[in-house]
């Protein structure tokens, strides 16, 4: 039978006719897993259309998201909240006549490091954020936690291509800075304009092209032995540094 899980991971949604309706109406679903061998073409197809991650999965995996039950071949994690497109994100400082403020995640995996980026960002008011379709956390329960609360009111733009949004940004007068430990320190550095920051991953940081297609790269100046910080404090550093600029422009 068709159901949604009421445990510890309330967002899955199991069941053909239940994901297929979840799709169908404003039900922010955020991914569709699906095993082989099942005829659910017409659901994937709607599933991409909605702008959701597809994965293909096995039964095991898809036995654990469905705590034992019978899923009829599909699983789907339903999002904290609606993603938007770059546009919508932009739009968002012209109605608030500011100068945009983004924060871009880059492959940020760890829902937990996501959900802290988000309550920064949220706090220090930033527009909103950007985050890839691939290889990123996704506004699941954790991240909606984690962030305590935040992720329901920042917005999230969720894009198939980080380098082509950047151009977006660009293109719209926006200057984007990666962070890397190679930068320029970022208390040299004018962030007082349009501004989008990018923090990479925990483990491996920007991605070459992400890094390529940044205005500018910044760094936090360290006077200890350790040389690098949490994805999540260097953003919030970074937040926040913007964040005093601005106020004594």
């Amino acid at each position: 039978m068709d159901s949604i899980r009421k445990n510890e991971t309330p967002s899955i949604i199991i069941g053909k006719n239940a994901v297929m309706e979840a799709l169908k109406s404003d039900t922010a679903v955020d991914t569709v897993y699906v095993a082989p061998g099942k005829d659910l073409g017409a659901l994937i197809k709607l599933a991409k259309e909605k702008g959701a991650v597809v994965k293909d999965v096995d039964s095991a995996k898809l036995n654990q998201l469905a705590g034992g039950k019978n899923a009829q071949g599909v699983a789907a994690q339903v999002s904290c909240a609606n993603y938007i497109s770059v546009q919508e994100l932009l739009d968002i400082s012209k109605q608030k006549g500011t100068k945009p403020f983004i924060i871009i995640c880059d492959e940020i995996e760890d829902p937990h490091n996501l959900g802290a980026i988000i309550r920064t960002a949220e706090s220090a008011g930033a527009d909103g954020i950007i985050i890839p379709k691939r290889r990123s956390a996704t506004l699941n329960l954790t991240v909606h936690k984690t962030s305590a609360g935040a992720a329901s009111w920042l917005p999230v733009a969720r894009v198939p291509n980080l380098a082509s949004a950047i151009e977006t940004l660009k293109k719209n007068g926006v200057w984007v800075f990666g962070a890397d430990m190679d930068g320029e320190s970022c208390y040299d550095t004018d962030l007082k304009g349009a501004v989008a920051l990018v923090i990479g991953s925990e483990g491996f940081g920007m991605g070459r092209l992400v890094k390529e297609k940044c205005d500018g790269i910044l760094s936090i100046p360290m006077n200890g032995k350790i040389n690098s910080l949490n994805a999540s404090v260097a953003a919030s550093i970074l937040i926040y540094e913007t964040v005093r600029q601005r106020l004594n422009k």
